[in-house]
């Protein structure tokens, strides 16, 4: 161990960032690593960025600890466990001054390689594990194990914790469970006779993760489908939605099978994105409720489909999970790079519902909701998560589960509703709201049929070319959408305690480091107002928080600022008081990027630059 500075210290309040080769085996013990910190009651939120290959490329895994419960991207890096000579230098170079290198030295490398201002923690795991092991395959499992096993001891973890996990995770596979067991204690014993432990940064246990959960994003959403009555999800698979679809069918397998086993789903990996949508399309008008889950690709091909489902008002709930663009970009790594694609989505003067979850709490309650709303205003809705919730376990709240649930099934009439003399003209607004009644087919054998259409009609639903009737499906359908703007999920406005003359718009995946960001302004005696958006269409709330502030700054991960455009072009308002704050590397925004932008802008000048 050397170092020319002082090494930091904290406890659970630290950022280890792993990096090591796709395919090496390296995620089971790295995810590990982070339950271990997890069950000793610390708060952690880890972040898997991985290449779009099945091996060979570099990837990393961040863990985020944290006893104040911060859930975002610090930004940083505290402990470096450079497994990867591909990216080593860039590696070093992230380590933050005084922060930690933890490297395999079975082979020597020269001091160039190294930095004065970190400790360097070398241990010899390809050389023990050669020494122990025969098989390769073994040599590079178990290398990674024992270096979960030598972190335990210089962060001072408590190692039964990590033996029930791994035995969690071997349940009744005792010929991996012992070996696994020993590979631990190899790493753990070499650290504990070789090298000074604890270092500066420590687990200690705490009591500061309460009832929340672990869970990814997608996981959640395909069980809010679930629970918000999803009968039908046809897909076709992309990267980063694919393990939503998956984790509906293991979902439907145990909550939609009826007391004689029979399947109550339907569930069909379609030849592509268009088939996929229009089946969910179909399934729709038939009274189903039904979804697709997507990333921005499969977003471009559906437009069509998207389009009809928008003018013949048909319930369709599309779940993005964005990823980055454009063409095929990205896949792997995250972006909120949807937003315009989803709102406008087909050709045509069309505006869709979005609605943006901050965790996989919220994945879970609006996809329910979203099958709600798409029954309630007859239209496509749209649920745009990302890869940074989809893909990553985070803490969350519990979710709350009410067997009692009505679903909103919106204006349906029923046959007896029609024999009652009801009214029915499928595309009239009898009620104001711009939403009309609607039959599912069958319901009557001689009345409430009508013909769905992609073409223009009257209020009938008869083929129309006339001016007055298109005109009076479009400003209906502009009618519906000043209703869904009380129905769809309200902003959260938190206030600065002292007075602010500015404000901050966010959503999303921004949120927990978005938060995190705000304490640190305040500290350095900036107040902020800040606005967390929740869904499209935007609530006059939002306008009115936009006019109370001198500027407002609108926190977003793409690099167009597309939420920004849209906030200007659905209010029209002067685009010089909402200030573009972008982060579109592909990697999730960190809490000191977002304070650096934001306090640039306001920190008063000090004396020197006023001068200047």
């Amino acid at each position: 161990m050397t170092a020319a500075i002082a090494p930091l210290e904290a406890v659970n309040d630290f950022v280890v960032k792993f990096a090591n080769v796709n395919g090496s085996g390296s995620a089971s013990a790295n995810e590990l690593f982070a339950k271990a910190i997890l069950r000793m009651g610390v708060p952690v939120s880890p972040r898997n960025i991985f290449p779009s290959n099945i091996q060979g490329l570099p990837t990393w895994y961040e863990v985020r600890v944290t006893e104040a419960g911060w859930l975002g991207r610090r930004g940083g890096v505290d402990l470096m466990v450079a497994m990867n000579p591909q990216t080593w230098d860039a590696d070093v170079a992230e380590i933050s001054p005084g922060g930690y290198l933890f490297y395999d030295n079975s082979k020597p490398l020269p001091k160039s390689k190294f930095r004065d201002d970190v400790t360097v923690i070398g241990v010899p795991l390809t050389e023990i594990c050669n020494a122990t092991y025969s098989d390769p395959r073994q040599r590079q499992l178990f290398k990674n194990i024992m270096y979960v096993g030598a972190l335990s001891a210089l962060l001072d973890m408590d190692v039964p914790v990590i033996e029930a996990l791994i035995g969690e995770q071997y349940k009744g596979k005792e010929k991996l469970l012992k070996p696994n067991i020993e590979a631990l204690h190899l790493g753990r014993d070499w650290a504990m006779k070789n090298l000074p432990h604890p270092i500066g940064l420590r687990v200690r246990k705490a009591d500061a993760v309460g009832d929340r959960i672990f869970v990814e994003g997608n996981a959640a959403a395909a069980l809010g489908c679930v629970y918000g009555g999803a009968t039908v999800c046809a897909w076709y698979p992309i990267t980063p939605s694919s393990s939503l679809a998956e984790a509906f069918a293991k979902y439907c397998q145990k909550y939609r099978v009826d007391a004689d086993g029979r399947a109550k789903f339907a569930i069909i990996q379609a030849e592509d994105e268009i088939a996929s949508i229009g089946m969910v399309v179909g399934a729709g008008w038939n009274g189903a409720r039904a979804f697709t889950s997507t990333s921005g690709p499969g977003i471009s091909l559906m437009n069509e489909f998207i389009g009809l489902a928008y003018f013949a008002e048909i319930p369709v709930t599309l779940i993005d999970v964005q990823r980055g663009g454009p063409s095929t970009g990205m896949p792997t790594r995250t972006q909120q790079s949807d937003i315009t694609l989803c709102a406008y989505a087909s050709h045509g003067d069309t505006k869709h519902v979005l609605l943006f979850p901050e965790d996989p709490y919220e994945c879970f309650v609006h996809a329910a909701q979203a099958l709600d709303l798409a029954d309630r205003l007859q239209t496509p809705v749209f649920v745009l998560t990302d890869l940074d919730i989809g893909m990553n376990q985070r803490l969350c709240a519990p979710f709350a589960w009410d067997d009692t649930r009505a679903y909103d099934r919106g204006k349906v009439l029923s046959a007896e509703d029609l024999d009652a003399g009801r009214e029915f003209a499928r595309y009239k607004d009898l009620d104001g709201d711009g939403i009309p009644y609607r039959t599912w087919p069958g319901t009557h054998p001689d009345k409430g049929a009508y013909f769905t259409r992609g073409t223009s009609r009257n209020p009938q639903a008869q083929y129309s070319e006339r001016g007055p009737d298109y005109v009076y499906n479009m400003e209906r359908l502009l009618r519906k959408w000043e209703t869904a703007k009380s129905l769809v999920p309200q902003p959260v406005v938190e206030r600065s305690e002292i007075p602010a003359k500015h404000g901050a718009i966010y959503f999303g995946s921004t949120s927990p480091a978005m938060a995190e960001a705000v304490e640190a302004l305040h500290a350095d005696g900036i107040a902020l107002d800040t606005l967390r958006l929740r869904a499209f269409p935007f609530p006059e709330s939002v306008r009115e928080f936009i006019d109370a502030h001198e500027s407002v700054f609108v926190v977003e991960q793409n690099r167009d600022g597309q939420m920004r455009s849209l906030l200007v072009n659905e209010f029209g308002i002067d685009p010089a008081r909402l200030v573009a704050v972008l982060h579109y590397d592909g990697t999730p925004i960190t809490a000191r990027f977002i304070a650096g932008a934001i306090g640039a802008r306001l920190r008063p000048a000090s004396h020197e630059e006023k001068v200047a």
